[in-house]
């Protein structure tokens, strides 16, 4: 984190990222300083609610966070950055988006946990769109001209007011990670979804033993604990949810989501729900992955946008790839079947180990399925495909093997680009695809 004090010493001279946090009221003028190489800025963290008029003469600015401020709109003066690509306001207080407000260049737009009634047409303009995270407003439906926006890939609807999906975004041809969960038409398949289940246990708080925190994501911590009980004591992983809305939706639909998602070998065990917490909160207790288990890659970066980042040295062998592949397909087709969108299958969701075993986790963006309603069931299917298709493209990738192995690349390949095409529809569903993976895989056995 970068000060105003050495701000306006003139010691930050020439950097292309600053960070300014700090209660700030006011936009400081020396920032103007840096226009010949400031890139990113983040004034996160502050109590701005405006920006200058003249910002543009922060000529290189591609990317601008502003979250946790008290911003009431969105600056106009954003649409004639010339080279902004980027805009977080996350956490305001925000009730306008105006359209001159819209960068032309725009790929990534986060306007998360604001009080937005509405989303103006203009964004259909924004050819350039991969990424639209707008969970925590007040949407009652999306504009038709988003039809346009063939780039989009990944959307965050959750946690609004639409009552229904829109048909156009069925077949938007690059969207892959969606959350919609939260919204009045998606609480039905939620609670649908939750009916058919068989009671879970009830694990008391108290026979709980808390011990060093595992991990900490957007809608919770991860503790190693001690789960004491007549019989025995084991280790046990308990998440205790934060219980406010995250960037993907909200932590309740997480909550039943891992719940409703069953039992599967790719899948983290669900023992029970935590009862009896004493400020009410709500957790799981899940079983202890075994720490030779790690995440497949990182997440996306800000030039990446929505692709994750590998380490430079990572290599997979075939039958690694493969058991990845096999272990995701067959989880999601599992998943799907619950009723469970996953809505955010990603490799940086994925832990694995050297032979290749592989589980699912993080369910903060997943949605729930009409099974009723085939038709939509499938198209939303499709949707989570093309994940899929970018995971597998990404271990293709990574993946070195011997020449007398090309057949089965060259088949990986082939798969890759039928659940990739544009033509939603003739996408193979993840039953077909899991079908394919064994076929190959028992092929690379018989080698």
């Amino acid at each position: 984190m970068n000060t105003l004090s050495s701000l306006r010493a003139g010691e930050l001279a020439g950097i292309k990222r600053l960070d300014l946090s700090g209660g700030l009221t006011h936009f400081p003028e020396e920032i103007f300083e840096l226009a010949d190489t400031l890139e990113i800025l983040n004034l996160s963290g502050n109590l701005l609610s405006d920006l200058p008029s003249d910002l543009t003469k922060l000529h290189k600015l591609r990317v601008i966070f502003c979250s946790d401020n008290q911003f009431t709109h969105v600056p106009e003066i954003l649409g004639q950055c010339p080279k902004l690509e980027m805009a977080g306001f996350k956490a305001n207080q925000i009730k306008h988006l105006p359209a001159a407000a819209l960068p032309e260049k725009l790929r990534w737009l986060i306007l998360t946990d604001n009080q937005l009634s509405e989303i103006p047409s203009r964004i259909g303009s924004c050819v350039r769109l991969q990424k639209l995270m707008l969970s925590g407003n007040r949407l009652q439906d999306l504009p038709d001209e988003m039809a346009a926006c063939a780039r989009l890939e990944l959307l965050r609807i959750a946690a609004n007011r639409l009552t229904k999906l829109p048909d156009w975004l069925l077949s938007l041809p690059r969207l892959s990670w969606l959350a919609y969960a939260g919204n009045p038409f998606s609480d039905a398949y939620e609670v649908a979804a939750m009916d058919n289940l068989p009671p879970i246990s009830h694990i008391d708080w108290h026979t709980l033993d808390l011990q060093h925190k595992l991990g900490e994501g957007a809608s919770g911590v991860i503790y190693r604990a001690k789960l004491k009980s007549a019989d025995d004591t084991s280790h046990v992983a308990v998440k205790i949810f934060r219980g406010a809305l995250t960037s993907d939706g909200l932590p309740r639909s997480e909550k039943a989501a891992c719940i409703a998602a069953g039992a599967h070998p790719r899948l983290i065990p669900v023992a029970g729900k935590i009862s009896g917490h004493p400020e009410g909160t709500p957790g799981l207790v899940m079983s202890l992955i075994d720490p030779s288990f790690r995440n497949l890659a990182g997440p996306p970066s800000l030039e990446s946008c929505t692709r994750d980042i590998y380490p430079p040295d990572t290599e997979f062998t075939l039958a690694t790839a493969l058991n990845i592949a096999l272990g995701i397909a067959s989880v999601a087709e599992h998943l799907h079947a619950q009723g469970v969108m996953h809505g955010d299958l990603y490799a940086h969701n994925v832990l694995w180990d050297e032979q290749g075993d592989c589980l699912l986790g993080d369910f903060g963006a997943a949605s729930f399925i009409p099974r009723q309603d085939a038709r939509l069931a499938a198209a939303l299917q499709r949707i989570e495909v093309r994940a899929f298709a970018c995971l597998l493209e990404e271990l293709l990738d990574h993946c070195s093997e011997a020449p007398e192995a090309q057949r089965i690349v060259d088949a990986l390949r082939v798969l890759q680009q039928r659940c990739n095409q544009s033509a939603i529809e003739k996408r193979p569903l993840f039953d077909e695809i899991e079908q394919t993976l064994v076929a190959l895989k028992d092929a690379t056995m018989k080698k």
